[in-house]
Order: C-alpha cells, then structure tokens, then sequence
C-alpha cells in the first residue's frame, strides 16, 4: 500500500474517530436535561453536520482506496517488450535456430 494512501487513512479515521466521541459525549451530556430529545442546546445542527462530515470520509476513503489500487497495479508494472526484443530473448534462451531467428527478424523489420 502507498505510504500517502496509508497516511490519508490513518487521518481519515482519527477524524471519524473523533466525530463519533464527540457525538456520543454531547448525547450524553443532554440527556437528563429535560428539553427535548436533542438536549435543548442546539444537538441537531450539530448531528446533521456530523453526518454529512462522516458520509464525506467515508466516501473518501472508498475513492482513496480504488485510486491506490488502481494506480499501485499499472505504475508498477514495465513496459510491454517489442516483438523484436522478444524474438531476441527467444534466441537467446533457445527456442528458435538461428535460421528462424533471422527469418522472423526479416519479417519483423
């Protein structure tokens, strides 16, 4: 895995972590104060805001993690051998006679 990708997960979750403390502290603290279900001092907004933050990081981390994927295969990978260079290789490991090495070669160039 990528160390960026790694790096943005990491912080991705500690954010997410901190999101669901504060959710579950400021419910806590607004439950016995009699004035409704959100506590009476503004709880609504602020789970709205809550929720829209952490869908955003979820949905961020999903794009983080199918954009590594994707990259970390193809950046990897070498470039594709020209038939030419093929052909060589063939020689040289001895899978074809020379005859046909130079045949192929005739064809190829």
């Amino acid at each position: 895995m990528d160390k960026n990708l790694k790096t943005a997960l990491v912080i991705g979750g500690v954010v997410v972590a901190v999101i669901i403390t504060l959710s579950v502290v400021f419910g806590l603290l607004g439950r016995d104060s009699g004035y409704g279900m959100m506590g009476g001092f503004g709880g609504g907004w602020l789970m709205a805001v809550g929720m829209v933050v952490f869908w955003g990081l979820v949905i961020w981390g999903i794009v983080a993690l199918v954009r590594g994927a994707s990259t970390s295969g193809s950046g990897s990978s070498a470039p594709p051998d020209s038939a030419l260079e093929i052909l060589r290789k063939r020689y040289a490991r001895g899978e074809i006679n020379k005859q046909e090495y130079e045949e192929k070669k005739k064809d190829l160039v």
